[in-house]
């Protein structure tokens, strides 16, 4: 039961993320043009609607899956306080629920902003925004309730792994506004970043290189300093983060040179929650101990 409830929450929190693409990528991001309800008198689209059915549902199908995720949330801290009340760190995760749970109303009225305003880029990215740190608390709590590997790693190994992990909520920062730049805005007559596409792109681009430099030298120092366990242990998920970046900044190339096709975008932006989730598992791995030892 925990396993599924923690993974479920988890899911769904990258689930968001991608279906809330597809709203952006096929149109939809005003197939319902009101908030709370999807049009006026109606809280789910109805038949012939103006902007379309297939519009209204995919937009309507993103909104439902955040109510999703809010009975997952509470179903998580509902085992947290009557299961896990004995542990040690029963109040960290306490609060770790919670947060999933007020993220969803921070999603909510977030996500009727950005409907209220016409996709104005800056609510569009904020929408996306709070859902990095909503993922990390995910997998945090994930991590810890299904006893996950800790390891005490060297301070220079931690370190690394703290720059890693910040370089890559930087990237997906950048991503945000290079997608608030380009022209996958959800509808076709939206507000957009009064930022040069190309510009944004290549610092994007040249801040997913400097990730897979930095991955890799965080790989080598733990192949070169780090014990047995660590090494295997730590270094396999540094090894698949770096496979995750190699893959996504190729994708990134691809839809770049390609002229941003619908199915390309969308892969890449599951790329990008899956270089968040891998990169913040190495973050909750590998901590720094209190004394090394030579």
């Amino acid at each position: 039961m925990p396993k599924f409830i923690f993974t479920a929450l988890l899911v769904i929190q990258a689930g968001i993320v991608v279906t809330g693409g597809a709203v952006r990528l096929t149109g939809s991001g005003l197939g319902c043009p009101t908030w709370p309800e999807c049009t006026d008198g109606s809280i789910k689209p109805i038949v012939n609607q103006t902007e379309g059915q297939l519009h209204a549902w995919i937009e309507f199908g993103n909104r439902l899956l955040a109510w999703v995720m809010l009975i997952i949330a509470l179903a998580a801290l509902i085992y947290i306080v009557k299961k896990l009340k004995n542990r040690s760190d029963f109040k960290y995760l306490r609060v770790l629920a919670i947060l999933q749970i007020l993220g969803f109303f921070g999603q909510v009225v977030l996500g009727g902003i950005t409907v209220l305003t016409d996709l104005n880029p800056i609510a569009v990215s904020a929408h996306f925004v709070l859902t990095i740190p909503l993922i990390a608390g995910a997998l945090s709590l994930r991590h810890r309730i299904l006893e996950r590997p800790v390891l005490f790693v060297k301070s220079l190994t931690r370190n690394l792994t703290k720059i890693v992990t910040s370089l890559a909520f930087l990237v997906l920062v950048l991503g945000v506004v290079v997608t608030g730049t380009g022209p996958h805005a959800g509808d076709a007559d939206v507000k957009r970043f009064p930022f040069d596409e190309r510009t944004v792109s290549w610092l994007h681009a040249d801040a997913v290189i400097a990730l897979i430099c930095l991955t890799l030298t965080l790989y080598l120092v733990v192949k070169s300093s780090e014990s047995a366990e660590v090494q295997k242990i730590f270094g396999g998920y540094i090894k698949i983060l770096l496979l995750i970046e190699l893959l996504q900044g190729t994708i990134g190339y691809i839809q770049y040179f390609t002229g941003l096709p619908e199915l390309v975008v969308g892969a890449h932006l599951l790329g990008a929650v899956l270089v968040w989730m891998s990169a913040w598992r190495i973050n909750l791995t590998g901590r720094g101990a209190k004394k090394e030892v030579n």
